[in-house]
């Protein structure tokens, strides 16, 4: 299995894309964005001016969902700036700290479930 095929597995691409979450375009560029970097020989990967281990970037990349895609695409919706770098953009919310990852998760989530609760009761 290809990287890209194993991004678009892990992120639920087809799901994000059913749900209008972005464009198939926009998302293609993330899915290569993530492909790019984890095939890259580089040892290290710079993101946002700091250095990071590829290795270190590579297994964070294989381990986002589409709860993490939806929250950049969002992010970079609601920004109030011109995004003129999207690499940069996603790289910042990509690197964001695994506590802060959780939040949103976890508060994602509830969302999803109060919306399934109301579903079912309805």
């Amino acid at each position: 299995m290809k990287y890209r095929e194993i991004i678009k597995e892990n992120i639920q691409y087809d799901v994000l894309l059913e749900d209008g979450a972005c464009s198939p375009g926009r998302l293609d560029e993330i899915v290569d964005l993530m492909a790019d970097t984890i095939c890259s020989a580089k040892p290290v990967i710079c993101i946002a001016g700091d250095d990071y281990p590829a290795a270190l970037v590579k297994d964070k990349l294989l381990r986002l969902n589409s709860l993490h895609i939806q929250y950049v695409l969002d992010s970079m919706d609601k920004s109030v700036a011109d995004i003129r770098n999207i690499k940069n953009t996603c790289w910042r919310r990509f690197s964001m700290h695994p506590a802060q990852w959780a939040a949103i998760t976890k508060s994602r989530q509830t969302v999803i479930d109060m919306a399934v609760i109301n579903s079912v009761k309805q």
